[in-house]
């Protein structure tokens, strides 16, 4: 194994708070727990089902699987916002669970998060930011786009995955990094 799987692997995060609303608002509510359901995503959340919630990829094709059932930021990100004069705090640019510790961005394709003592989240992509952040705050979707030394564009608003084992997960929670049998295939938007 190589040195940079064995820290990926053994690297350890937090939960610094989790978030869920029933329906299509641009913020989630902030909560002191919610419950992850195999195959569905977070209950009583409207990106909740096995096909896709949301609504522009619903009237492109409603029968496509839903690969975002679960939307994670790391706080890290809300930090650096923060730094530059923006007001964002958990929940409110639409994730469900904002971790610390643990830099999702890197993470390839298949990358198991175990959160709490059951749940388990597969990552499928990369959340691509949208207008709306601009209708939350002027300036914000310029704020979460970045590029590379190569000038290839970076989306730094969170992670999407996948419900594979259901559970409650709360602020506090541990989090722990599986990553998936080599090759690694770098994170892109879904």
């Amino acid at each position: 194994m190589e040195n940079g799987q064995e820290d990926m692997e053994t690297l350890a995060g937090t939960i610094t708070a989790v978030s869920r609303t029933s329906t299509h608002t641009f913020s989630k509510q902030s909560r002191d727990g919610i419950r992850l359901l195999t195959g569905l995503g977070v209950e009583g959340d409207a990106h909740m089902g096995d096909t896709v919630k949301h609504r522009s990829r619903v009237k492109a094709d409603p029968t496509q699987p839903n690969l975002r059932q679960v939307h994670l930021i790391h706080a890290e990100l809300h930090d650096e916002l923060r730094q530059k004069g923006f007001t964002v705090t958990a929940g409110d640019m639409g994730e469900n669970i904002t971790t610390r510790g643990v830099d999702l961005l890197s993470l390839p394709v298949g990358s198991r998060l175990h959160l709490g003592a059951t749940a388990v989240v597969a990552l499928t992509g990369l959340r691509n930011p949208c207008a709306q952040l601009d209708h939350f705050q002027q300036g914000l979707l310029k704020a979460v786009l970045d590029r590379d030394a190569q000038g290839n564009l970076i989306r730094k608003a969170g992670v999407m995955g996948i419900v594979l084992a259901g559970g409650e997960v709360r602020p506090g929670d541990a989090i722990r990094v599986e990553l998936p049998p080599e090759p690694h295939h770098p994170l892109e938007r879904v």
